[in-house]
C-alpha cells in the first residue's frame, strides 16, 4: 500500500519526533503534510535542513488535508509509549476525514473504544505498527543463514542505531551487494513496510522474533543482513531488548553506533561505557552464544562542530584500532569500504569445539 502521510507532531516536530524524522528521511511512502503549529507556516527543510524534504509544516488537520493525504500518522514514541491527550481530537478529525491511522505507539490505538467504534463508522482502519505477530521460540535456523549478518548496538537508546544500519545498507547496494535492512523498530518497520517492534514481544519469545526477521530477509535474497539495534546493553530499563538481538538474530559483525557527548544512560545515574568497555563487554556476552566482533564504530556528532567531530573520531580510532566514521556527517561509502572484509560468517559455539 503506497501511503500519503499527513503526519501529527504537535508542539513537538523539531526535537521529538524521531518517528516522523525517519519516515521523512528514508520512507518511501510521501509525505504530503507535518502538522505542528509551532512551526507553521514553513517547510521541513526550513526546520530541519537534513531531511532535505518541502513538505509543509501545517497549523492543524484542516490545512493538512488540502493536500490529500492518505494516512495520519503519529509522529512521536515518547518514552512509555502513550498517547498525548490532547492529540485525541485531531486524531478522531482524521477518522471522521477517512483518513487510516498509522501509530507506533507502545498504546493500542485499535483497542481504545473510542478510536475505535470511529474507525468502523467511517469505514477506516487504524494500524498499530506495534502489535507483534505470533513467533515462535529461537530454534537456531538463523546459523545456517549464508549472508553475513551485522547488527548495529549502541552506548545508549536514541543515538542513530536506525540511521547507522539503513546508510549501510545504503552504501553496500551502492557497491554492488544485495543488502537487506532488518527493521526491529516501529520507525523501521514504518520505512521498511515490514518487521517486527521486538520491544513488544513476550521475553522469551523476543530472540525468535529476531530469528524470524532474519530469515525473511535470507528467502528474500539478501547477501548481507543489517539488523537495526534496539537500547543498549547497560541501559537500566531496555538491556533486554539489546540481549534479545544480540542471541537471536545471529550476527557475524557488530557495528557500535555511539553518541560521545552522552556521560550516562538517559535520566539514570548508569554511566555511558567507554568505547574500549563497550566493545569488550558485547563481544564478551556474544562470545558465550555465537562470537561476533566489533567491527566499526559510527559516531553521532550531531551538535559538535566539524573540527570536533573529526577529533572525537580520531579519539576512537585510536582508543580502539578499528574504523570509525560519522557516516551522515561524512559519508558511509569509506566506513563499508573499511569493514567490508570482516564482514564474514562466524560459527556457533558449541560444547564440541568448546573455547
Amino acid at each position: 500500500m503506497n501511503r500519503r502521510y499527513a503526519i501529527l507532531a504537535l508542539e513537538r516536530f523539531q526535537d521529538d519526533a524521531k518517528t516522523a524524522h525517519g519516515v521523512i528521511g528514508y520512507g518511501s511512502d510521501e509525505v504530503v503534510a507535518v502538522i505542528d503549529p509551532s512551526c507553521a507556516g514553513r517547510r521541513v527543510r526550513d526546520v530541519l535542513p537534513y531531511l532535505q524534504s518541502d513538505a509543509p509544516i501545517v497549523e492543524n488537520l484542516a490545512q493538512a488535508l488540502e493536500y490529500s493525504p492518505t494516512a495520519l500518522l503519529i509522529g512521536t514514541a515518547p518514552k512509555g509509549g502513550g498517547l498525548p491527550s490532547q492529540w485525541r481530537g485531531v486524531i478522531l478529525e482524521a477518522i471522521a476525514a477517512q483518513l487510516e491511522i498509522v501509530s507506533g505507539l507502545h498504546e493500542m490505538l485499535d483497542q481504545d473504544r473510542e478510536f475505535r467504534v470511529a474507525a468502523r463508522a467511517a469505514g477506516t482502519r487504524i494500524w498499530d505498527v506495534r502489535e507483534p505477530p505470533d513467533v515462535p521460540l529461537f530454534s537456531g535456523d538463523a546459523y545456517n543463514v549464508e549472508a553475513p549478518i551485522l547488527l548495529t548496538v549502541g552506548n545508549d537508546c536514541a543515538v542513530g542505531k536506525m540511521t547507522v544500519s539503513l546508510e549501510l545498507v545504503r552504501a553496500a547496494n551502492k557497491a554492488g551487494s544485495r543488502a537487506r535492512f532488518v527493521p526491529t523498530g516501529q520507525t523501521g518497520v514504518l520505512i521498511a513496510g515490514w518487521g517486527i517492534c521486538i520491544d513488544r514481544v513476550i521475553a522469551d519469545f523476543a530472540a525468535g522474533a529476531a530469528e524470524q526477521l532474519v530469515l525473511y530477509a535470507a528467502h528474500e535474497g539478501a547477501d548481507f543482513i543489517v539488523v537495526e539495534g534496539q537500547g543498549a546493553i547497560n541501559h537500566p530499563a531496555y538491556a533486554a531488548v539489546t540481549l534479545a538481538l544480540m542471541t537471536g538474530c545471529a550476527p557475524d559483525a557488530l557495528v557500535l553506533v555511539a553518541d560521545p557527548r552522552r556521560r550516562r544512560i538517559e535520566q539514570y545515574p548508569t554511566p555511558t561505557l567507554s568505547y574500549a568497555e563497550s566493545i569488550a563487554i558485547h563481544e564478551g556476552l556474544i562470545a558465550t552464544v555465537k562470537p561476533a566482533p566489533v567491527v566499526g564504530i559510527t559516531l553521532n556528532t550531531h551538535g559538535l562542530s566539524e573540527d570536533d567531530a573529526r577529533a572525537e573520531i580520531e579519539h576512537a580510532r585510536a582508543e580502539t584500532g578499528l574504523p570509525c566514521d560519522d557516516l551522515v556527517r561524512f559519508g558511509a561509502e569509506p566506513f563499508y569500504t573499511a569493514i567490508q572484509d570482516r564482514l564474514v560468517k562466524t560459527a556457533p559455539r558449541n560444547a564440541v569445539t568448546r573455547a
